[in-house]
């Protein structure tokens, strides 16, 4: 599965491709005709083979452009968002480098208004790791039996490690995340340790919690997650430094190549192993994208190669949005509801960038192993119709067929904001920890979704607010799937009209 998507993906580096337009790109450079290039003969001759090849090079580093786009796009995204919550204290997770942002109550449409798409389940704890100088040592204390987890990112938006309740365990540990190649003694105390393919890693920690009672709970373990450097491990009340020293990615709205230049730049900073996609690496070096060149070296490429990597982004970006707000990223669609691809969170390393860029960071930023949990997200009806403010719909969870999982699971509602929808009763979501939900006698309930609240006391007890108008769409997540969600064999129930 993984090569042939490779072998698509590198479609346009075929031999037949570079024979055709690599001489091109290099006689531009200044290399010498090749068999690939043959030196015209004559003044007139010359004139149309220029022309001609600015054309051919400027295509081919379109064409190549919006696939390296593509692949490089989690370096784009990334590194602004690093740059942001490191660096512009109004961000939604402000915090130095090798430090934490916690937030410490739920949200909901008073306090919250940013969009994508908050959960109502677990309290987050972000916060950037940075490697430079060495392994930092990520800590916990005893959680007891309450859900936590610790998703652990490369630059590329790949998950390479988790810490928690299923991967490590609920009892008190430290865990040290290891530079590229590192190969130093840890000392004891450190109950494992994990590489990350680059020098920095975003760590997205999640803790389950019920109410705004038991978010004071999980602020008392939340203020005891550390994030220090192995040089200040085992001292009393180390005190890391404030970190900040990333670099501000490049305007695109002042120069169409910005992005080229962000990508330069954080790709030489986070190279990933040499054994990781070196034919692609390879095909990106001919129009000076990748590990090798600098921001300053995209100015210097000939111009018809620039004209081809503006193109590229231009398209690329739109494209990748697109996809996103379709779920045309190799869902597999089951009642109205969309189980995102198996190669989730780990895209990259399945070879499926399209995925890794769109879904998994466009949509998620980083998102979840099948394994640790599963978000499937709604925008239509049974019949295939987009769910719209101001009907009612039904969901009917039978008592024998609900959500499979070892933790706990939810359906929430959102607005066409992607926040949640203003209503009296503050409920935004419905699952396996609502209380108050009116059950049958063999524990099937019925979702009533509507703006308005029913008049019959049993449907208003399972009410979802829906919004009075406009477009809306619901994520049922499944926290600790079981196995025939991870198969993506279970069908959640569908979304009725009526």
């Amino acid at each position: 599965m993984a090569d042939t998507t490779r072998r698509e993906f590198i479609t346009l580096g075929s031999s037949a491709a570079v024979a055709l337009y690599g001489g091109a790109v290099m006689a531009q450079a200044g290399a010498a005709p090749t068999a690939a290039t043959p030196a015209a003969s004559g003044e007139g001759h010359a004139a149309s083979a220029t022309a001609a090849g600015n054309d051919w090079r400027e295509e081919y580093a379109y064409t190549l452009g919006t696939q390296a786009y593509v692949y490089a796009f989690p370096l784009v995204y990334l590194s602004q968002l690093r740059y942001d919550w490191t660096n512009v204290p109004d961000s939604s997770f402000y915090a130095s480098l090798n430090h934490f942002h916690h937030k410490k109550v739920l949200s909901n449409h008073i306090n919250y208004t940013s969009g994508g798409s908050p959960n109502q389940d677990t309290l987050y704890s972000w916060g950037w790791l940075d490697l430079r100088q060495g392994p930092v040592v990520l800590s916990h204390p005893d959680m007891g039996d309450r859900y936590f987890t610790f998703e652990i990112a490369d630059m590329y938006s790949d998950n390479f490690a988790y810490v928690g309740k299923r991967s490590t365990g609920s009892a008190a540990g430290a865990y040290a995340i290891l530079p590229p190649g590192w190969n130093g003694k840890l000392p004891s105390g450190i109950k494992d340790s994990f590489q990350s393919p680059t020098r920095f890693a975003l760590v997205f920690g999640r803790t389950l919690v019920n109410d705004a009672k038991d978010a004071l709970v999980v602020n008392k373990l939340q203020d005891q997650y550390r994030m220090i450097p192995l040089e200040l491990w085992g001292q009393r009340n180390p005190k890391v430094p404030q970190g900040r020293d990333v670099f501000k990615p490049y305007d695109t709205k002042q120069d169409p190549l910005g992005d080229w230049k962000t990508i330069n730049t954080a790709w030489a900073e986070n190279p990933l192993p040499k054994d990781r996609d070196p034919d692609l690496v390879q095909l990106f070096r001919e129009i000076g994208i990748g590990p090798d060149f600098s921001a300053d070296s995209i100015d210097q490429l000939p111009e018809p190669t620039r004209r081809g990597l503006a193109r590229a982004a231009a398209t690329a970006r739109p494209m990748l949005n697109e996809m996103l707000m379709t779920g045309a990223y190799k869902s597999k669609l089951v009642n109205g509801w969309m189980y995102p691809p198996k190669s989730f969170g780990r895209a990259g390393l399945h070879g499926d960038f399209i995925v890794r860029a769109a879904g998994q960071c466009l949509g998620g930023i980083i998102s979840n192993d099948a394994t640790e949990a599963v978000y499937l997200p709604a925008f239509t009806d049974i019949k295939g119709q987009p769910l719209v403010g101001g009907r009612r719909y039904t969901m009917r969870f039978k008592a024998d067929d609900m959500p499979p999982v070892n933790e706990f699971w939810s359906m929430t509602m959102y607005g066409p904001d992607n926040n949640f929808v203003a209503n009296d009763v503050m409920r935004y979501s419905v699952g396996d920890r609502t209380s108050g939900l009116a059950k049958d006698t063999d524990g099937s309930f019925t979702v009533h979704i509507q703006p308005d609240a029913p008049s019959d006391p049993v449907a208003r007890a399972n009410w979802l607010p829906s919004p009075h108008q406009g477009a809306f769409h619901m994520v049922l997540r499944t926290y600790g799937p079981k196995q025939p969600v991870i198969d993506q064999t279970w069908a959640p129930p569908a979304v009725t009209p009526g």
